[in-house]
């Protein structure tokens, strides 16, 4: 018994699942966007669009839910979808200038104030529309003076960046031309004690030789004195008598 009063429930319900027809869906999700449930307000409007894509109201509400819940881009999409589609001047108006509003919520703002315009072309007289606008206008402008702005900053920034690399790479040479200036004042340094050294290496050669040289002299000289003694000896004996020892008988 239970079991059979299951089936016939979901049976029941199934009814009223086919049973629900495009309009219903949207009345629906109308009183779901009023009670704030935006997500399950969209979940209907998709509902009634698969059961009939050509459901303008439905398309045009579920644009309105997926704004409410932050998705800009996607309510964007949806607001130019239904738009292209419009015929009516005044509808046609009114998607344009929520699809005005999706993209100045995305940051989108040129393109923002392209949909205001073609409202406005729609409908002059709109007053929300023109306000937007404005809004939208202003907004550029300042976007637009605080990229100047950033801009002008930018470039003094680059400008400080730039004369500090500089005057880094002038630091930098003066390190290099003093470097190089203190290794030419060491290598001249290291030359000038070099050049001395070899030098005074020099003249101690010098003074060796010439010592070397003093004592050959000196040796040669006494060599040459002493045989000039010799020959002079010899010739002294040449010269003196030899004295016989005669014994006399006085």
């Amino acid at each position: 018994m239970r079991q059979l009063f299951i089936a016939v429930l979901m049976m029941f319900c199934t009814c009223l699942l086919f049973g629900q027809t495009d309009r219903s869906l949207v009345r629906e999700g109308n009183s779901l966007y009023k009670q704030d449930k935006f997500a399950d307000a969209e979940t209907n409007y998709r509902k009634a669009l698969e059961k009939n894509k050509e459901m303008n109201q439905g398309a045009f509400n579920l644009g309105d839910a997926l704004y409410k819940q932050g998705r800009y881009d996607e309510a964007a999409e949806q607001y130019r979808n239904w738009a292209a589609k419009e015929t009516d001047p005044s509808a046609k108006a009114q998607a344009l200038h929520n699809l005005g509003n999706s993209l100045l919520k995305g940051k989108k703002i040129p393109e923002s104030i392209s949909a205001y315009k073609e409202a406005l072309k729609l409908h002059p007289d709109d007053l929300d529309t023109k306000y937007n606008l404005e809004y939208a206008q202003a907004l550029l402008q300042q976007q637009q003076q605080q990229q100047k702005q950033n801009q002008k900053n930018n470039d003094k920034k680059d400008n400080k960046d730039q004369q500090k690399q500089d005057q880094q790479k002038k630091d930098q040479q003066k390190q290099d031309q003093q470097k190089q200036d203190q290794q030419k004042q060491d290598q001249q340094k290291q030359d000038s004690q070099q050049k001395n050294q070899d030098q005074k290496q020099q003249q101690n050669q010098a003074q060796q030789r010439k010592q070397q040289i003093s004592k050959q002299d000196a040796e040669r000289i006494l060599e040459a004195l002493n045989n000039q003694e010799k020959d002079v000896q010899k010739k002294l004996k040449k010269k003196v008598p030899v004295r016989v020892h005669v014994d006399k008988d006085w």
